[in-house]
């Protein structure tokens, strides 16, 4: 632990890296010397353009993503994706194919279905999101203009390994697991990602879309709505969460000098495995998720005798390991440790779950 700051196992907001923290604070009253704070300046100003600018530069490096490819800054996080991406891109009466794998796929599926026909081309109900069918067996309608997923469902702990490889356009969220994995993105039509787990602060989307796709985009929608005039506008057809943005930028920088997306993907198998393997070699605690599907940024665990859970939670917080508790959908514990969580927390909560244990089993 460093200073007074906890190991922080929030799902979301999520924890930032120490050093991103104190370079904004430091500049946050005068950016730059320009006598003012980044988020006290228009975003029109050439400060915030070339801010903006930047970011996206080292966002394209960062991922290897060439000019085949839009990106775009929203508002409204994920769930307003849940909308714009059915009325953006299915037509009028047309339907979509979605595979409910976990929560956030569920409340996908409620949202697209009051603007659109939703076809379910897979459910993991029935094991209660524990196992995830390959992507070859889900059943696509003949009508579908599109399928879509959440590729790592925070609440369940589970994720989805395997590139798709269907014809029609594939659209994924990826709001918990962009920046942790090494993804082909030649297999995605439309990749998007709240901030507030991997790369900022809550308020900021961001989207990875192919530009052939977004050229198909339906054009008789209010702007606000159209996600091409988002990109047409570069991002600033409205306001944006210029705050957000700005440590986005941070974000994408310090990925950079951490060696990128390779190693960010190296140290989430490490952390992941810590803890995997305790529980697996427990009899005191519980992972229910298929091995091979395993999220390795929500590692979401029970004990068996669940009346211990209340105090390992109070136990924990003591010993300053923080937002443990699990979803409120389905109890039990969750540890999120995303990219800006370092190796030692994760010992340190091992080392906890070992000694609880210990006293408890």
């Amino acid at each position: 632990m460093k200073r007074n700051r906890v190991h922080n196992f929030s799902a979301g907001p999520a924890q930032l890296p120490l050093e991103v923290l104190e370079e904004v604070r430091d500049e946050l009253t005068n950016y730059k010397n320009i006598g003012s704070s980044i988020i006290e300046i228009s975003h029109r100003d050439k400060t915030f353009v070339d801010l903006a600018t930047e970011s996206e530069a080292q966002l394209r490096k960062l991922l290897n993503l060439d000019d085949s490819y839009e990106i775009i800054f929203m508002q409204g996080g994920a769930t307003l994706q849940f909308s714009l991406i059915p009325i953006n891109f299915i037509k009028k009466k047309g339907k979509g194919s979605y595979a409910e794998v976990g929560s956030w796929s569920s409340k996908a599926i409620k949202e697209a279905s009051k603007v659109c026909d939703v076809d379910i081309c897979f459910t993991a109900k029935a094991n209660n999101f524990t196992e995830i069918d390959k992507l070859d067996k889900w059943k696509i309608h003949d009508d579908s203009q599109l399928i879509h997923y959440c590729k790592n469902e925070t609440i369940q702990g589970i994720n989805i390994k395997q590139d798709p490889d269907f014809d029609l356009p594939v659209f994924v969220d990826m709001s918990s697991c962009l920046f942790s994995e090494n993804i082909n993105f030649s297999k995605y039509d439309f990749i998007y990602a709240c901030a507030q787990k991997n790369f900022g602060a809550s308020g900021l989307t961001l989207i990875i879309v192919k530009k052939e796709l977004l050229s198909k985009a339906n054009p008789d929608l209010p702007n606000i709505l159209n996600i091409k005039s988002h990109s047409e506008a570069n991002s600033m057809l409205n306001t944006p969460n210029t705050f957000s943005w700005y440590l986005a930028g941070k974000m994408f920088k310090w990925y950079l000098e951490q060696g990128g997306i390779i190693e960010m993907e190296k140290r989430a198998l490490t952390k992941s495995k810590i803890l995997y393997s305790l529980i697996d070699e427990s009899s005191f605690y519980l992972n229910p998720v298929n091995k091979a599907q395993r999220s390795d940024n929500n590692v979401v665990f029970t004990i068996h005798d669940n009346s211990l859970e209340g105090k390992f939670l109070k136990e924990a917080e003591a010993a300053g390991l923080m937002y443990l508790k699990g979803h409120r959908s389905v109890g039990g514990m969750r540890a999120s440790i995303y990219n800006s969580m370092e190796k030692s927390s994760v010992e340190e909560l091992a080392n906890f779950m070992k000694d609880f244990e210990q006293k408890n089993g």
